[in-house]
Parts: C-alpha cells; structure tokens; sequence
C-alpha cells in the first residue's frame, strides 16, 4: 500500500470577498452585457472568498495568452516551490531522498515544466523521476495520486511527491459573455497542493527530521494520513464535448456542458458503488467523502445519487465557501481538511473527481 506523510497547500496572498469578485467583472464586461445574471451566478456559486494569483485590478492589463501565461509560470514556479518544500518538512522526508515527482496544472503551459523549474531549487535529485500531467483537467489531483500509488506499489522503498499547481484566474476571457465563462468566473480559485508519499516497506517511514524553514525538529505526519488501497479511472465514451479547453489566440476558453450534474447523476454513481463493492464496500461504509467541489450542482446530484448525508460533502462544500473552485488542487485541500478532523483508526475514505473526457477518477483510502 502508499502511506501518505503529508499534504501541504499553499495560496497566494491576494485573498478577496466573492461580491468584491463580482463587481470588479460586471464593471468589465462589455456593453450591453447583463451584469445581473453575473450577480446571481455568483451568488449561488456556493463561493464565499477566493485567493488570486494577482490583485483584481491587475488583470486588466494582461493582454495577449503569452503574457498570462508568463505570469503564470512564475508565479506557479514559486507557489509550487512553497508547496513542495513545506509537503517535505512536514513528512519529515529529505528533498535528496524523493525519486518520483508527478506534477500536474490544467491552467498554464511551461516547457520544461514546472516540477523541472523547482528541482534544483527545492533540493530534489537531478536523476529524479519526473511525470508532468496536463489535461487531466480538476481530475488530476486523483488521477496523480493513483500514478504516485502505481509507482510505488512496484517499488515499496521509494518516495514520491504529487504536485498540483493551479492559476484559473489566469485563464478566465473578462470579455466572453458566454454562459461556460460567466459560470467559471463565479467559481474558480488559485491554490496550490502538495503530496508527500511512501511505499509500504517500513523503513522508508522518517521518524523526525530537522527542518530546513527553522532548524528544529519536526515530527512526521505518516502515522495518521492515509494508505490508498486502490484506485480506477474512467472515459465515459460520447461524452468528450462536454469539458475541456477551446484553445486559441485568446488563451483558454472554457468549454462546460450543462449536461454534466446529468452525467454524474447517470454514470458516476453506478461507478462508485462498483468500484467499492470490488472491496467489498458500500457508500454507508465510507467515512470521509473527499469529493471535488465542481460546484454546487454537482455536489447536489453525487450527494442524492449515493443517498448521502448532508455532513457527507461537508468538507467539499467547505473547500468550495472558502477558496472555490482550485481544480486539480481541491481534493488535496479537502484531504489535508479531513485529516484535521482525525479520522478515527480504520476509517475509510473515498476520494473523487471529475474531468475533460468526461471522466472520473477514484482513489480508495484507509486510515
């Protein structure tokens, strides 16, 4: 099994109010555009504040894609820097010691990639394995956590760190009145999220490590996080149209089916059951729900579908008032969330998230 030692976030430091967010797009949208159907999306966006990537009045002043997109790489060079270097001293594990970092982003493109960007700095080997993921859309935070579990259920005596860096207020078209864009504008936020994981031979468990930040020692949180048993991921064919990118001179446009709380309700949960009966498991015996916040209706239809208790997505719901929509980066803040709430010794948990294809991804997790 993959033992998790720690999962760390980190957010820029330009945090506003969701009605701060609002006016600030209406006033910008073109003329003749309705400022109150912006104001009611918002409204019922379930988002209460978002950190971004820049102050609000920056963004006017990015012009073409190439110009976002290079505040995105070095703004997602440095955040994820953070992230990695904090992930590593909470595990307790030695940037020389990690021999597999996968990263992902949906929201910036950088040749070579980010997880190449930050080796060096943060200390990882140069013979470090690295697998950027790009695509994968907000399933990429599950589907990196299954590839970090099938390397290391081949390999129980190595380590290896899942990065996910995600910008989407670099992406968002202020002048599109389209009903995907206006949606994305109401929900999205920038975060990142970092991953520090083990395989099953116990004497890759650090007790404590020295940290670089302070010099003092600091204990490893690998006792109390939890092992993936098991992971599946799945395309639902004819479905491709419906989540993704329309990429062109303009940057990233994003492309949103209103059918999708549809698919979920259809697919996703016949998906869930099958996969937890595979391990002899039903809904009810699941403990801690860690779901990507897509949005209120998608929350909604995964909730009634599995017949869920509303303190089920408690945690997704929180996630999506206090930071909105972070992509690929929200299952990771929900689980460092979750393990704040101790869950007790032999608990299971059940990881789930959603993307372009469309697909879902699902990681089975026990404390």
């Amino acid at each position: 099994m993959t033992r998790v030692l720690a999962v760390s976030t980190v957010f820029p430091p330009h945090r506003y109010m969701q009605h701060e967010i609002t006016e600030d797009l209406v006033s910008g949208l073109p003329p003749g555009s309705d400022g109150q159907l912006v104001r009611r999306l918002h409204a019922a966006a379930g988002v209460e504040s978002r950190h971004l990537a820049l102050p609000l009045d920056r963004y006017r002043d990015l012009g073409t894609f190439g110009e976002s997109n290079r505040v995105f790489v070095e703004l997602a060079t440095t955040l994820g820097a953070e992230a990695v270097e904090r992930a590593l001293d909470e595990a307790g594990v030695r940037p020389e010691d990690v021999d597999l970092i996968v990263s992902t982003t949906v929201t910036g493109i950088a040749t070579p990639s980010l997880e190449a960007r930050l080796a060096a700095r943060t200390g990882l080997r140069p013979d470090v394995k690295r697998a950027p993921l790009f695509g994968l859309g907000c399933s990429a935070g599950a589907a990196g956590l299954a590839r970090v579990h099938d390397f290391l259920d081949g390999r129980p005596g190595s380590t290896a760190l899942l990065l996910s860096t995600e910008l989407c207020s670099l992406t968002l078209q202020r002048s599109d009145t389209s009903m995907a864009n206006l949606v994305a504008g109401s929900l999205f936020g920038d975060g990142v999220a970092a991953l520090v994981a083990v395989g099953s031979d116990p004497s890759r468990t650090p007790s404590r490590t020295a940290s670089r930040r302070s010099g003092t020692s600091v204990p490893t949180s690998g006792t109390s996080l939890p092992t993936v048993v098991a992971a599946r991921s799945r395309l639902y064919p004819g479905s491709e149209h419906l989540l993704g990118w329309d990429i062109g001179d303009w940057g990233f446009r994003l492309v949103l089916g209103p059918e999708l709380p549809e698919l979920v309700r259809l697919h996703v949960s016949e998906e869930v059951e099958s996969f937890l009966a595979g391990h002899d498991l039903k809904p009810a015996d699941v403990t801690a729900w860690i779901c990507h916040p897509g949005g209120p209706r998608i929350l909604d239809a995964l909730a009634d579908e599995l017949g869920l208790p509303d303190s089920a997505l408690a945690a997704s719901r929180r996630a999506l008032a206090a930071h909105g929509n972070l992509s690929s980066a929200s299952v990771l803040h929900i689980l460092k969330d979750t393990q704040n709430d101790q869950p007790p010794p032999g608990s299971t948990g059940l990881m789930i998230a959603f993307g372009p294809g469309f697909s879902s991804e699902l990681v089975l997790l026990a404390w």
